[in-house]
């Protein structure tokens, strides 16, 4: 089992989390992303890391150096973010993992104000006269004797995932307001004659910072003060972290700290999951994968049919919840070119593996390395976290 390092992220000013499109051109407007990118996390703690060693950033960006941990920008080394999620640390200093709403899980609202949790139920539609197009033998339904619009803006606490995760019902205590998270503050940017090194003339454009909430700040009209600090929590396997400092994150070098913690998330029972023959696959960060929705290790066999088969486990792929694609791009800093735009499953999507086979330490070992085949081309992404998902119990 390897060691996988946490620090828990904290801004010290606004932050700049630029989503894919382009602006700075006269009144353009750009969005930020929240949470950002797993990759704005690798690449701001790879260059604390090269920093602290003392390395040639221009020498290691045209890969003439190569790093113990990082490698070059080619061909990375060890260094592999596995984690990156919203947190929140309270007054005691214990530090909270905030989730995105997993896809199987629709949140309503009965009554004014009240936000309820509910599970999609896998469900087969064989006999009920339902005519659809779904490429799966049962279908991710949500049961309800009244029609409702789900809402959106809302995140699980800690507590709330753990529920989820092993299969119980999600207290709506356990549910966080984006109001009580953060906050968007439009500012005015100027655009620079890199020539004459002035503010140019009639190139004014608008942006979005992001002010997370810390202690003291005003959570509701009623000007309750926030007990609380947010930020995010990354975890790091296969390199040495600074325990302590700041770091560059986002858009134009805004400031972060970092600080040491210890894993927050519970391990699960992989021997129950494993006797139970049958789980839940949760996307932690997008998945890049070669066949669109479908994760890395399922592939479509002879009868139609969806087959997992990843090292040491096998299964079969019945039913699967998966929002609207998301398009994952970035800036390519050792290029100084943008990154490849790359169709992603987002954060949250569900899939049901069914008739499961598979020793415990072969879901723990898979869960550590990611959704990714043993010959990918793409060790850039693998390294900068995506395609990291986590077991749950169906």
């Amino acid at each position: 089992m390897s060691t996988i390092h946490y620090r828990f992220i904290e801004p010290l000013d606004v932050l700049f989390l630029r989503g894919n499109k382009l602006f700075g051109d006269p009144g353009s407007y750009g969005e930020s992303l929240i949470p950002p990118w797993p990759s704005v996390a690798a690449g701001a703690l790879r260059t604390r890391i090269l920093v602290d060693d003392g390395v040639d950033l221009q020498a290691f960006a045209e890969s003439r150096v190569e790093h113990p941990y990082l490698g070059t920008p080619q061909e990375p080394g060890s260094f592999t973010l596995t984690a990156f999620h919203l947190a929140r640390r309270h007054g005691d200093g214990r530090v909270e993992v905030l989730m995105a709403i997993p896809a199987d899980l629709v949140i309503t609202e009965d009554k004014p104000g009240a936000a309820q949790p509910r599970r999609l139920v896998p469900t087969a539609t064989g006999e009920s006269g339902i005519r659809h197009s779904f490429p799966l033998p049962l279908c991710p339904i949500l049961p309800a004797q009244n029609r409702s619009k789900p809402l959106s803006g809302y995140w699980l606490t800690q507590a709330g995932w753990c529920q989820h995760r092993c299969g119980e019902s999600v207290d709506p205590a356990h549910l966080v307001s984006n109001a009580h998270l953060w906050r968007m503050d439009d500012r005015v940017g100027v655009g620079l004659d890199m020539t004459q090194r002035r503010a140019a003339e009639g190139k004014l454009f608008a942006m979005q910072a992001v002010s997370l909430i810390q202690r003291g700040h005003a959570l509701d009209l009623q000007q309750y003060p926030s007990d609380y600090d947010v930020g995010f929590v990354a975890g790091i396997m296969g390199a040495e972290l600074p325990r302590s400092g700041t770091i560059r994150f986002g858009g134009d070098g805004r400031g972060a700290r970092l600080a040491l913690m210890e894993q927050t998330l519970p391990e699960l029972d992989y021997a129950a999951m494993a006797h139970q023959k049958k789980a839940r696959m949760i996307l932690t960060t997008p998945g890049i994968f070669d066949n669109g929705w479908l994760p890395n290790g399922i592939h479509k066999n002879a009868q139609g049919g969806y087959d997992l088969v990843l090292e040491g486990i096998r299964g079969r792929l019945v039913c699967a919840a998966v929002s609207r694609s998301e398009v994952v791009s970035g800036w390519d800093i050792a290029r100084g070119q943008p990154k490849e735009a790359q169709r992603c499953a987002p954060t949250g999507s569900v899939y049901w593996i069914d008739d499961l086979q598979a020793h415990p330490d072969a879901l723990r070992n898979i869960t550590e390395a990611g959704l990714w085949e043993k010959n990918s081309d793409n060790p850039s992404r693998r390294a900068e976290g995506y395609n990291r998902f986590t077991w749950a119990i169906w």
